[in-house]
Parts: C-alpha cells; structure tokens; sequence
C-alpha cells in the first residue's frame, strides 16, 4: 500500500503547471476589467484628487505585483489535491475576484463613485471567508493573499475620499465620446 500520493518532484511540477497558467490568466481578467473603464477620461481627470491619491504609476506597479501573489496564491491551493476544502477556497476566491474587478466599469466606466464604494466594500468583505478558505488549505497561499487584502481596504478608504472631495460626483457623462446639443 502506498503511504505517498505524491514525490516533492511531482508536487513542485504540479505547482508550476497551476503557476504557468493562473498567473498569466489573474493578468489578463485584471488587464480586461481594467479596459472597462480608465482613469484616462475627462471626467476623472476633472476630479479633485485626495492627499492620499498615489502617483498614478503606482496603481499599474501595485495591481502587476498584486496580481502575480494572487496566481500563485491560487496555484499553491489548486496543487493541493485532495486537500480539504480545495475547490471551496478557490470557488470563493473566484467569487470575489470577480467583484472586486467590476469595480473599475463601475467607478471610471460608469463614473459612479457611490456604487464603486459599494463594490469595494462587497470584495473586501467577500475577501475576509476566501482568505480564511484559502489559508485552511495552504497557509502560504493565504499569505500571499494578505497584500491585496490590504490594498483593497485602502482601496475602499481611497474611493470613500473621492466622495468625500467630489461630493457633486464630478462632471458625469464627461467622456470625451458624446456630443451635446441645446435646442
């Protein structure tokens, strides 16, 4: 009878595998819901920005490496076969995953800071039992995670201050792409 489902060889190849291909597939979601909607519009760069608004490189440093930990994350749980609860944690993580990517149409797409705050406030709750999944199956995994938890609170924190400096909502409809006609 044999006592080991698997060598470390075959464990790390497997890792790998999940790693070659999740990585790449947290980018491109991340990449595509940042395509439905752009801080380049009118509209937002008419907003009057809060002190705590990093430069705007930063987002683009942050979300890459962010969402590197996440396909790892990812690929460290879904290598884990057999283990307790595995396809839970990823069921919940993918749940909220795609929540907290619908933030950007909704904020800069739709140009809806109120909502936008909502959706935030939803993926950092929704966080909270994926992360606890996430860790029951791989410690390290849920590890990984801690970052982007933690950028989505300040996340949340950042678009509350948004409200909070453009009560109006700023210019909304100013896309730049419609054209206006008085009679």
């Amino acid at each position: 009878m044999m006592n080991v489902l698997a060598s470390k060889a075959q464990l790390r190849a497997s890792f790998l595998r999940w790693a070659l291909f999740l990585v790449p597939l947290v980018m491109l979601i991340g990449f595509t819901a940042g395509q439905l909607g752009s801080p380049l519009t009118p509209w937002f760069a008419g907003l009057v920005k809060p002190a705590i608004f990093p430069p705007p490189v930063v987002f683009g440093i942050v979300w890459t490496a962010l969402f590197v930990l996440i396909g790892l994350s990812l690929a460290l749980v879904a290598s884990a076969w057999g283990a307790a609860g595995r396809g839970l944690a990823l069921g919940a993580f993918a749940v909220q995953f795609m929540v907290s990517q619908s933030w950007s149409a909704v904020f800069f797409g739709m140009q809806d800071m109120w909502s936008g705050l909502y959706i935030i406030i939803a993926a950092a709750v929704l966080m909270v039992p994926a992360l606890v999944l996430v860790w029951r199956v791989r410690r390290a995994a849920g590890l990984l995670l801690l970052p982007y938890f933690g950028w989505l609170c300040f996340a949340g924190v950042l678009n509350y201050a948004f409200i909070q400096e453009n009560p109006e909502g700023g210019a909304r409809g100013d896309s730049g792409a419609e054209t206006r006609v008085q009679i």
